[in-house]
């Protein structure tokens, strides 16, 4: 215990937030050092052989851009590893980027995972870790991060309730006394609703645009309620009647009207934690609310639309986009939280 203590004040513990759209880095006593999204560019020679170009910021540049022998790849898909390879060769990019002494002691980390992982995912995500230089590999759910990083009062003995809407998965939380009382995950977040955004130009405009270019429409003008003025923004893609490249005008309405299914969704998951919540736990969520964490709680007016559809006060989090690397930090900060908390 005591040599263990002593390796871990040598060495950089870290905690990951491996995300679907971005994977941010806390190392302890540094805070978060790395925020960059979940893509790797490759090179493929004319035998298979592929080379890593980019990792991050500069191989996300390259979606949907790339010439045939490059291909951008997300290696995380709705919140699991969709490609292995790929996700231990990123994670051992993040892992070097963040640890600079890479021949001293390798580091201890912490890793959030949506809940309801199988235990082959769990394995698989462990693995990943282990194979790309880390020490010791513990794994948390991302309710839990998201709910320490948010401050919630998790080590009482009173309800809080969290959603988390990441870029692969919405997780939400009912937590009492350090554990996980109810906890839902669905597949339905981010992602599916720069889709849902592609999908309604096509279908609306017959303009063909890309999932980079879904994403920039929900930052620029996304709104899940109504807005006094309405955004607007010019939209450029490829006419699928013509094939001419043309724009569009766009609006907030229009958006609003493209994610409605997705956030119906997530507002049905919420609705089903809710109703099997026990009484007395209830009780303290109606009186504190509920927390939004997660790029989801971005969105123009989503905390009021959750409260309006589940009549209950909806209140965005600090640094919501933080909150689960933030709560990873704080969990390697005790070893006894961390010893409780994460599935080993």
């Amino acid at each position: 215990m005591i040599l263990d203590q002593l390796i871990g004040f040598f060495s950089n513990d870290m905690g990951i937030d491996l995300g679907t759209a971005n994977t941010l880095v806390l190392v302890r006593g540094k805070g978060i050092i790395i925020d960059e999204p979940s893509v790797v560019a490759v090179q493929r020679d004319k035998y298979g052989k592929q080379d890593i170009l980019a990792v991050g910021h500069e191989a996300k540049n390259m979606v949907g851009k790339t010439p045939g022998d490059i291909e951008a790849i997300r290696p995380m898909r709705d919140g699991v590893i969709a490609d292995f390879d790929m996700t231990e060769k990123m994670i051992r990019y993040f892992i070097e980027k963040a640890h600079k002494r890479k021949n001293f002691l390798r580091p201890r980390i912490i890793i959030s995972i949506p809940y309801g992982l199988t235990q082959v995912e769990r394995k698989a995500v462990r693995e990943s870790a282990m194979s790309a230089g880390a020490r010791e590999v513990f794994l948390i759910e991302e309710p839990m991060a998201a709910a320490i990083g948010a401050d919630l009062p998790i080590r009482e003995p009173k309800g809080s309730l969290i959603v988390d809407i990441g870029g692969g998965t919405t997780e939400i939380g009912v937590i009492s006394l350090g554990g996980l009382v109810i906890s839902k995950s669905i597949r339905v977040a981010g992602d599916k609703i720069d889709m849902a955004i592609v999908d309604y130009v096509k279908k609306k405009y017959n303009l063909l645009i890309g999932e980079r270019g879904g994403e920039e429409i929900k930052i620029e003008i996304g709104s899940a309620i109504s807005l006094n003025p309405e955004l607007s923004m010019m939209v450029k893609g490829r006419d699928q009647v013509s094939g001419l490249l043309s724009r569009i005008e766009m609006t907030s309405e229009d958006v609003r009207e493209a994610m409605k299914e997705p956030l119906r969704e997530i507002v049905e998951a919420l609705k089903d934690v809710l109703e099997v919540t026990p009484p007395d736990l209830a009780g303290d969520i109606v009186e504190n609310g509920i927390v939004l964490t997660g790029g989801g709680a971005l969105i123009r007016g989503l905390d009021k639309y959750l409260s309006d559809e589940v009549k209950l006060p909806v209140f965005i989090g600090e640094e919501p986009l933080l909150a689960v690397a933030k709560g990873t930090g704080k969990v390697l900060e005790e070893i006894g939280l961390l010893q409780q908390l994460a599935n080993e």
